[in-house]
């Protein structure tokens, strides 16, 4: 898995799924809390790894390393 995530996107992927699981996990989303939970989970294993597959499908990248 070649890294195809930026560090700005990495940061929002991180910032947003943090957000939605602790939306869900104080139940102010009701019961679109488990939705949250799962998108929150991939937005972060994104994050981390650097790598979207939804980016490769389509071809397309925003990190900016110099090859």
């Amino acid at each position: 898995m070649k890294r195809n995530t930026g560090n700005i996107d990495r940061a929002i992927r991180a910032i947003l799924g943090l957000v939605l699981i602790a939306l869900a996990a104080t139940g102010t989303v009701g019961m679109w809390g488990w939705i949250g939970i799962v998108i929150g989970i991939v937005l972060l294993l994104t994050a981390v790894f650097g790598f979207c597959p939804g980016y490769a499908i389509f071809g397309m990248s925003t990190n900016q390393m110099k090859k």
